[in-house]
Protein backbone atom coordinates (compact mmCIF):
# COMPACT_ATOMS: atom_id res chain seq x y z
CA UNK A 1 0.00 0.00 0.00
CA UNK A 2 1.35 3.43 -0.93
CA UNK A 3 2.26 5.66 2.00
CA UNK A 4 0.18 8.80 2.34
CA UNK A 5 1.64 12.24 1.93
CA UNK A 6 0.71 13.09 5.53
CA UNK A 7 3.25 10.55 6.83
CA UNK A 8 6.21 12.13 5.04
CA UNK A 9 7.62 14.09 7.99
CA UNK A 10 7.69 11.20 10.44
CA UNK A 11 9.02 8.91 7.71
CA UNK A 12 11.92 11.22 6.90
CA UNK A 13 12.64 11.60 10.61
CA UNK A 14 12.61 7.85 11.20
CA UNK A 15 15.07 7.29 8.36
CA UNK A 16 17.48 9.99 9.55
CA UNK A 17 20.29 9.31 12.03
CA UNK A 18 18.98 9.31 15.62
CA UNK A 19 19.44 12.54 17.55
CA UNK A 20 21.50 11.96 20.69
CA UNK A 21 19.27 12.23 23.74
CA UNK A 22 19.86 15.05 26.19
CA UNK A 23 19.47 14.36 29.89
CA UNK A 24 20.56 16.34 32.92
CA UNK A 25 23.35 14.57 34.79
CA UNK A 26 23.16 13.67 38.46
CA UNK A 27 25.52 16.36 39.75
CA UNK A 28 26.12 20.03 39.16
CA UNK A 29 29.82 19.44 38.64
CA UNK A 30 29.13 16.99 35.83
CA UNK A 31 26.63 19.38 34.28
CA UNK A 32 29.09 22.29 34.29
CA UNK A 33 31.53 20.19 32.29
CA UNK A 34 28.78 19.03 29.94
CA UNK A 35 27.58 22.63 29.60
CA UNK A 36 30.97 23.75 28.29
CA UNK A 37 30.93 20.94 25.74
CA UNK A 38 27.40 21.74 24.54
CA UNK A 39 28.19 25.42 24.19
CA UNK A 40 31.33 24.68 22.19
CA UNK A 41 29.38 22.32 19.94
CA UNK A 42 26.63 24.90 19.41
CA UNK A 43 29.21 27.51 18.43
CA UNK A 44 30.83 25.06 16.00
CA UNK A 45 27.46 24.22 14.43
CA UNK A 46 26.88 27.88 13.62
CA UNK A 47 29.88 27.66 11.33
CA UNK A 48 33.19 29.37 10.77
CA UNK A 49 32.08 32.79 11.96
CA UNK A 50 34.41 35.78 11.60
CA UNK A 51 35.89 36.78 14.95
CA UNK A 52 34.20 39.79 16.49
CA UNK A 53 36.10 42.63 18.17
CA UNK A 54 36.06 42.90 21.95
CA UNK A 55 33.97 46.04 21.66
CA UNK A 56 32.45 47.25 18.38
CA UNK A 57 33.28 50.80 17.39
CA UNK A 58 29.84 52.35 17.11
CA UNK A 59 29.15 55.68 15.46
CA UNK A 60 26.37 57.82 16.89
CA UNK A 61 24.48 59.18 13.90
CA UNK A 62 21.91 61.38 15.65
CA UNK A 63 20.28 62.21 18.98
CA UNK A 64 16.64 63.14 19.35
CA UNK A 65 14.77 64.42 22.40
CA UNK A 66 11.63 62.32 22.85
CA UNK A 67 10.45 63.96 26.07
CA UNK A 68 11.08 61.37 28.79
CA UNK A 69 13.90 59.69 26.84
CA UNK A 70 16.61 60.37 24.29
CA UNK A 71 16.69 58.37 21.06
CA UNK A 72 20.12 57.71 19.64
CA UNK A 73 20.61 56.30 16.16
CA UNK A 74 23.90 54.43 15.81
CA UNK A 75 25.68 51.95 13.58
CA UNK A 76 28.70 49.69 13.74
CA UNK A 77 30.73 47.75 11.19
CA UNK A 78 30.22 44.04 11.81
CA UNK A 79 33.53 43.13 10.19
CA UNK A 80 31.79 40.88 7.67
CA UNK A 81 30.93 43.29 4.89
CA UNK A 82 27.95 45.03 6.44
CA UNK A 83 27.03 47.94 8.68
CA UNK A 84 24.56 47.26 11.48
CA UNK A 85 22.14 50.14 12.26
CA UNK A 86 20.46 50.39 15.63
CA UNK A 87 18.41 52.42 18.07
CA UNK A 88 19.31 53.17 21.67
CA UNK A 89 16.61 54.58 23.97
CA UNK A 90 17.95 56.30 27.07
CA UNK A 91 15.58 57.26 29.93
CA UNK A 92 16.18 60.75 31.27
CA UNK A 93 15.25 59.97 34.87
CA UNK A 94 16.48 57.37 37.30
CA UNK A 95 19.96 56.35 38.47
CA UNK A 96 23.07 57.10 36.46
CA UNK A 97 23.48 53.41 35.58
CA UNK A 98 20.28 51.67 34.60
CA UNK A 99 19.17 48.15 33.73
CA UNK A 100 18.86 47.49 30.01
CA UNK A 101 16.93 45.37 27.54
CA UNK A 102 18.36 43.99 24.29
CA UNK A 103 15.24 43.82 22.15
CA UNK A 104 15.19 41.33 19.25
CA UNK A 105 12.63 42.07 16.55
CA UNK A 106 10.59 39.39 14.85
CA UNK A 107 10.43 38.17 11.25
CA UNK A 108 6.79 37.90 10.17
CA UNK A 109 7.83 38.50 6.55
CA UNK A 110 8.03 42.19 7.49
CA UNK A 111 11.44 42.87 6.04
CA UNK A 112 10.98 46.65 5.98
CA UNK A 113 10.27 46.88 9.73
CA UNK A 114 13.22 45.45 11.68
CA UNK A 115 14.19 47.64 14.62
CA UNK A 116 11.23 49.96 13.90
CA UNK A 117 9.23 47.34 15.79
CA UNK A 118 10.26 49.28 18.91
CA UNK A 119 7.80 51.98 17.90
CA UNK A 120 5.06 49.91 16.30
CA UNK A 121 2.32 47.43 17.15
CA UNK A 122 3.08 45.04 14.27
CA UNK A 123 4.06 42.33 16.77
CA UNK A 124 3.12 43.58 20.26
CA UNK A 125 0.04 45.15 21.84
CA UNK A 126 1.87 48.47 22.28
CA UNK A 127 5.16 49.94 21.03
CA UNK A 128 7.66 48.08 23.24
CA UNK A 129 10.50 50.61 23.16
CA UNK A 130 8.81 53.55 24.87
CA UNK A 131 6.93 51.18 27.20
CA UNK A 132 10.17 49.62 28.47
CA UNK A 133 11.76 53.07 28.84
CA UNK A 134 8.86 54.07 31.10
CA UNK A 135 9.77 51.07 33.25
CA UNK A 136 13.25 52.57 33.66
CA UNK A 137 15.17 50.43 31.14
CA UNK A 138 17.69 51.47 28.54
CA UNK A 139 16.54 49.74 25.35
CA UNK A 140 18.65 48.72 22.36
CA UNK A 141 17.58 47.13 19.07
CA UNK A 142 19.37 46.50 15.78
CA UNK A 143 18.24 45.52 12.31
CA UNK A 144 18.95 41.84 11.71
CA UNK A 145 20.35 40.76 8.35
CA UNK A 146 17.88 41.54 5.53
CA UNK A 147 15.59 43.66 7.74
CA UNK A 148 14.92 47.37 8.13
CA UNK A 149 17.73 49.44 6.68
CA UNK A 150 19.53 46.20 5.73
CA UNK A 151 16.74 45.04 3.43
CA UNK A 152 18.31 44.98 -0.03
CA UNK A 153 21.87 45.08 1.31
CA UNK A 154 22.68 41.41 0.91
CA UNK A 155 25.14 39.86 -1.57
CA UNK A 156 22.50 40.09 -4.33
CA UNK A 157 22.47 43.88 -4.11
CA UNK A 158 19.65 46.40 -3.94
CA UNK A 159 17.60 44.47 -6.50
CA UNK A 160 17.10 41.60 -4.07
CA UNK A 161 14.82 42.47 -1.19
CA UNK A 162 12.76 40.51 1.27
CA UNK A 163 12.82 36.74 0.98
CA UNK A 164 15.00 36.81 -2.13
CA UNK A 165 17.69 38.73 -0.30
CA UNK A 166 17.43 36.42 2.69
CA UNK A 167 17.88 33.39 0.46
CA UNK A 168 20.96 34.87 -1.21
CA UNK A 169 22.47 35.77 2.18
CA UNK A 170 21.94 32.15 3.27
CA UNK A 171 23.55 30.79 0.10
CA UNK A 172 26.56 33.08 0.47
CA UNK A 173 27.19 32.05 4.06
CA UNK A 174 26.79 28.34 3.33
CA UNK A 175 29.54 28.59 0.74
CA UNK A 176 31.83 29.98 3.41
CA UNK A 177 31.00 27.25 5.89
CA UNK A 178 28.73 29.26 8.14
CA UNK A 179 25.01 29.76 8.63
CA UNK A 180 22.98 32.93 8.23
CA UNK A 181 21.57 32.19 11.69
CA UNK A 182 25.08 32.19 13.12
CA UNK A 183 25.80 35.54 11.49
CA UNK A 184 22.56 36.98 12.85
CA UNK A 185 23.31 35.86 16.39
CA UNK A 186 26.87 37.16 15.98
CA UNK A 187 25.44 40.62 15.22
CA UNK A 188 23.18 40.33 18.29
CA UNK A 189 26.20 39.58 20.45
CA UNK A 190 28.02 42.57 18.98
CA UNK A 191 24.99 44.67 19.93
CA UNK A 192 25.26 43.23 23.45
CA UNK A 193 28.96 44.09 23.46
CA UNK A 194 28.11 47.69 22.60
CA UNK A 195 25.32 47.87 25.18
CA UNK A 196 27.74 46.76 27.89
CA UNK A 197 30.13 49.62 27.03
CA UNK A 198 27.56 52.35 27.50
CA UNK A 199 28.13 54.37 30.70
CA UNK A 200 24.36 54.66 31.23
CA UNK A 201 24.00 50.87 31.50
CA UNK A 202 24.50 48.61 34.50
CA UNK A 203 26.05 45.68 32.62
CA UNK A 204 25.14 43.34 35.49
CA UNK A 205 21.42 43.95 34.81
CA UNK A 206 20.75 43.24 31.14
CA UNK A 207 17.78 41.27 29.85
CA UNK A 208 16.96 40.06 26.36
CA UNK A 209 13.57 39.50 24.77
CA UNK A 210 11.61 39.09 21.57
CA UNK A 211 8.72 37.35 19.85
CA UNK A 212 8.95 34.71 17.11
CA UNK A 213 12.33 35.06 15.39
CA UNK A 214 13.14 37.46 18.23
CA UNK A 215 12.29 34.73 20.73
CA UNK A 216 14.66 32.29 19.06
CA UNK A 217 17.36 34.95 18.99
CA UNK A 218 16.68 35.41 22.71
CA UNK A 219 17.27 31.83 23.78
CA UNK A 220 20.29 31.42 21.52
CA UNK A 221 21.83 34.59 23.02
CA UNK A 222 21.15 33.31 26.52
CA UNK A 223 22.74 29.99 25.57
CA UNK A 224 25.93 31.42 24.10
CA UNK A 225 26.63 34.34 26.44
CA UNK A 226 26.44 34.54 30.24
CA UNK A 227 26.12 38.33 30.45
CA UNK A 228 22.33 38.62 30.04
CA UNK A 229 20.82 37.97 33.45
CA UNK A 230 17.37 36.97 32.25
CA UNK A 231 15.35 36.45 29.09
CA UNK A 232 11.74 36.36 27.92
CA UNK A 233 10.97 34.42 24.72
CA UNK A 234 7.45 34.67 23.30
CA UNK A 235 5.80 32.51 20.63
CA UNK A 236 8.74 30.45 19.45
CA UNK A 237 10.00 27.60 21.60
CA UNK A 238 10.47 24.99 18.92
CA UNK A 239 11.92 21.53 19.29
CA UNK A 240 13.28 20.66 15.89
CA UNK A 241 12.43 16.94 15.79
CA UNK A 242 8.83 17.70 16.72
CA UNK A 243 8.65 20.38 14.03
CA UNK A 244 9.74 17.79 11.45
CA UNK A 245 7.27 15.21 12.77
CA UNK A 246 4.45 17.77 12.52
CA UNK A 247 5.56 18.63 8.95
CA UNK A 248 6.07 22.21 10.05
CA UNK A 249 9.41 23.13 8.47
CA UNK A 250 7.49 25.59 6.29
CA UNK A 251 6.73 27.75 9.31
CA UNK A 252 10.34 28.95 9.61
CA UNK A 253 12.47 30.64 6.95
CA UNK A 254 15.81 29.46 5.60
CA UNK A 255 17.67 31.84 7.94
CA UNK A 256 16.63 29.67 10.91
CA UNK A 257 18.33 26.39 10.07
CA UNK A 258 21.72 25.39 11.51
CA UNK A 259 23.53 22.68 9.51
CA UNK A 260 24.34 19.50 11.41
CA UNK A 261 22.76 20.57 14.70
CA UNK A 262 20.64 17.44 15.12
CA UNK A 263 23.74 15.30 14.86
CA UNK A 264 24.48 16.49 18.41
CA UNK A 265 21.31 17.54 20.24
CA UNK A 266 17.95 19.24 19.95
CA UNK A 267 16.61 22.52 21.32
CA UNK A 268 16.51 21.41 24.94
CA UNK A 269 20.31 21.24 25.15
CA UNK A 270 20.60 24.82 23.88
CA UNK A 271 17.90 26.17 26.21
CA UNK A 272 19.51 24.40 29.19
CA UNK A 273 22.66 26.50 28.75
CA UNK A 274 20.76 29.49 30.17
CA UNK A 275 20.47 27.83 33.61
CA UNK A 276 20.39 28.98 36.34
CA UNK A 277 19.43 32.42 35.00
CA UNK A 278 15.70 33.21 35.03
CA UNK A 279 13.93 32.38 31.75
CA UNK A 280 10.29 32.91 30.83
CA UNK A 281 8.78 31.21 27.79
CA UNK A 282 5.22 31.91 26.67
CA UNK A 283 3.85 30.00 23.69
CA UNK A 284 0.36 29.53 22.29
CA UNK A 285 -0.99 26.01 22.32
CA UNK A 286 -2.11 26.42 18.70
CA UNK A 287 1.16 27.89 17.40
CA UNK A 288 1.97 25.58 14.49
CA UNK A 289 5.60 26.69 14.42
CA UNK A 290 6.14 25.38 17.96
CA UNK A 291 4.43 21.99 18.38
CA UNK A 292 3.20 21.49 21.93
CA UNK A 293 4.73 18.01 22.21
CA UNK A 294 8.13 19.57 21.62
CA UNK A 295 7.58 22.32 24.19
CA UNK A 296 6.72 19.69 26.79
CA UNK A 297 9.78 17.64 25.88
CA UNK A 298 11.99 20.72 26.28
CA UNK A 299 10.42 21.42 29.67
CA UNK A 300 10.97 17.86 30.86
CA UNK A 301 14.64 18.00 29.86
CA UNK A 302 15.54 21.52 31.00
CA UNK A 303 13.75 21.68 34.34
CA UNK A 304 16.08 19.08 35.96
CA UNK A 305 19.07 21.24 34.96
CA UNK A 306 17.58 24.19 36.84
CA UNK A 307 16.91 21.81 39.71
CA UNK A 308 20.64 21.10 39.96
CA UNK A 309 21.08 24.78 40.85
CA UNK A 310 18.03 24.75 43.16
CA UNK A 311 16.59 27.31 40.73
CA UNK A 312 13.63 25.44 39.27
CA UNK A 313 11.34 28.40 40.03
CA UNK A 314 13.43 30.52 37.65
CA UNK A 315 12.43 28.38 34.67
CA UNK A 316 8.88 29.28 33.66
CA UNK A 317 7.47 27.68 30.53
CA UNK A 318 3.84 28.60 29.89
CA UNK A 319 1.70 26.98 27.19
CA UNK A 320 -1.35 29.21 26.72
CA UNK A 321 -4.56 27.45 25.77
CA UNK A 322 -6.41 28.63 22.69
CA UNK A 323 -3.71 30.94 21.37
CA UNK A 324 -1.66 30.78 18.20
CA UNK A 325 1.35 32.84 17.14
CA UNK A 326 0.41 36.02 19.01
CA UNK A 327 1.50 38.38 21.78
CA UNK A 328 -1.50 39.33 23.92
CA UNK A 329 -1.74 42.26 26.37
CA UNK A 330 -1.65 39.79 29.26
CA UNK A 331 1.55 38.21 27.93
CA UNK A 332 3.11 41.64 27.46
CA UNK A 333 2.23 42.67 31.01
CA UNK A 334 3.82 39.46 32.29
CA UNK A 335 6.99 40.25 30.31
CA UNK A 336 7.23 43.71 31.81
CA UNK A 337 6.59 42.39 35.32
CA UNK A 338 9.22 39.68 34.82
CA UNK A 339 11.88 42.26 33.96
CA UNK A 340 10.81 44.65 36.74
CA UNK A 341 11.20 41.89 39.34
CA UNK A 342 14.45 40.43 38.03
CA UNK A 343 16.42 43.43 36.78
Amino acid sequence: MAQTQSSAGPRWLAAAPPVPAFKAPATLKTWEKQRRQIRATAWAALGDLPPRPKAPVAQTLSREDRGYYTLERFSFDNGAGDTVPGYLLLPKSGPARKPAILYCHWHGGQYDVGKEELFRTNALPEPPGPALVREGFVVLAIDAYCFGERNGRGPGGAGERGGAGELSASKFNLWYGRSLWGMMVRDDLMALDYLCTRPEVDAARIGVTGISMGATRTWWIMALDDRPKTGVAVACLTRYQDLIAAEGLKYHGIYYYVPGLLRHFDTEAIVALAAPRPMLFMTGEQDAGSPVAGIRAIDAAVRPVYRLYRAEADFENEIITGLGHVYTPAMWEKTRRWFRERL
